[in-house]
């Protein structure tokens, strides 16, 4: 499996403050980029996958709520973590 749980455990670490602390939104979007990228690199070997392809759109869909959320909330935090992720804005 490609999300381990001490893969899981290093995102929020990183990103949430700490390991225990998953409802975090900085820790949230790390996770969904986590996921958005490991799913973009399977369509991109399996084109015709469309339920992937259908989780994949809803899973950005969250991403940017979450992310609006922020942008709302602490506009500081929200420039750091896109920069840190690398998503486009």
């Amino acid at each position: 499996m490609y999300l381990t749980k001490e893969v899981k455990a290093e995102i929020f670490k990183k990103h949430g403050g700490s390991e225990s602390n998953t409802g975090s939104t900085e820790g949230q979007i790390a996770l969904f980029t986590h996921r958005i990228n490991h799913l973009t690199q399977h369509l991109k070997k399996n084109h015709k996958d469309y339920n992937t392809e259908r989780s994949l759109v809803k899973l950005v869909g969250k991403r940017r709520s979450l992310l609006d959320y922020l942008k709302k909330k602490d506009i500081e935090k929200y420039r750091i973590l896109i920069k840190d992720l690398g998503i486009r804005k």
